[in-house]
C-alpha cells in the first residue's frame, strides 16, 4: 500500500529507526484509512505517499524534538483519524495514549484501526473544554498535543487545562504569523504555562511547520476553560 522506503526516508530525516513491525502497521494504517475514508469524511488526503509524509512523518517529527519516557500520558486533543497519537503510539507503546475527539464516527474508526493494529489507547468521545472541566482529565496529562486544531491562543484553552503542572503542551502548526503567535503566547500565561521551546522546520516535502512547546508552571484558574461559545467569542 506505503511506500515503505519513502516512510523509512521520512523517518531518518528525524534521526528514527523504524522496526518491520512497526512499519507493517503504517502500513495497514494507510490502508485501513482509505479504506474507512470512503464511507466516513477522515481526511482529505488520501493518496499513499501523502499520507506518508503530510500524515504519519509529520505525526513522528515529535519524537524527534521531545523526549518521552517510559508511561508518560499524553493527551491528543481534537485527534481525528488519529494524527499524531496513533503514529505515536506505533513507535512507542510505551506511552499512555488518550485520544479526545468530539465526532464518534471518527473515534469508531480509531476503536477499529487499534483493535487491527493490536494497539491499545483511551479513546474519549468529548469536547476538549468539556474534558478540562472533569476532574478524571484536568492537569492529568504529562502531555498534551494538537495538531492545527484551531488558534493557538484557542487552542491553549483547550488543552492547557488538561496539562499537568509541570508538564508540557505541545502545539503542532504549519507556517504561523507573528500575531498568532504573540497572541498565543499571552494566552499561555493566563493559564499557567510559558513557551519553553519554539522550533521551526520541515517536513520531507519541503512544507513549514512549527512546534511550540509550552511549559506547565501553575494551576489554572477554575474558570478556565469556558464553554466553547465564550472561547469563540472572545479568544483570551
Amino acid at each position: 500500500m506505503i511506500s515503505k522506503e519513502l516512510l523509512f526516508l521520512c523517518a531518518s530525516e528525524f534521526n528514527l529507526s523504524l522496526s518491520d513491525e512497526m512499519i507493517d502497521r503504517f502500513d495497514r494504517y494507510a490502508a485501513e484509512l482509505i479504506s474507512y475514508n470512503q464511507k466516513v469524511n477522515l481526511t482529505a488526503i488520501t493518496d499513499p505517499d501523502e499520507i506518508v509524509v503530510k500524515h504519519f512523518a509529520d505525526s513522528l517529527a515529535l519524537l524527534h524534538f521531545v523526549s518521552f519516557q517510559k508511561n508518560n500520558t499524553l493527551a491528543d486533543v481534537g485527534t481525528g483519524a488519529g494524527f499524531p497519537g496513533v503514529p505515536l503510539l506505533i513507535t512507542g507503546p510505551f506511552l499512555q495514549v488518550t485520544l479526545f475527539d468530539a465526532v464518534n464516527k471518527k473515534l469508531d474508526f480509531l476503536r477499529f484501526l487499534l483493535h487491527e493494529l493490536d494497539l491499545q489507547a483511551n479513546i474519549v468521545h468529548i469536547r476538549a473544554e468539556e474534558a478540562g472541566r472533569l476532574p478524571e482529565y484536568r492537569e492529568q496529562f504529562d502531555f498534551v498535543t494538537a495538531r492545527a486544531v484551531a488558534q493557538l491562543r484557542v487552542l491553549s484553552e483547550y488543552c492547557l487545562p488538561l496539562v499537568r503542572v509541570g508538564g508540557s503542551f505541545l502545539s503542532m502548526k504549519g507556517s504561523i504569523s507573528e500575531e498568532e503567535k504573540t497572541n498565543g503566547i499571552a494566552a499561555f500565561q493566563k493559564l499557567g504555562a510559558h513557551v519553553y521551546d519554539d522550533i521551526f522546520y520541515n517536513i520531507h516535502n519541503g512544507d513549514e511547520r512549527n512546534l511550540i512547546v509550552a511549559k506547565k508552571v501553575s494551576h489554572v484558574s477554575p474558570k478556565y476553560p469556558r464553554n466553547m461559545g465564550q472561547i469563540a467569542k472572545k479568544p483570551l
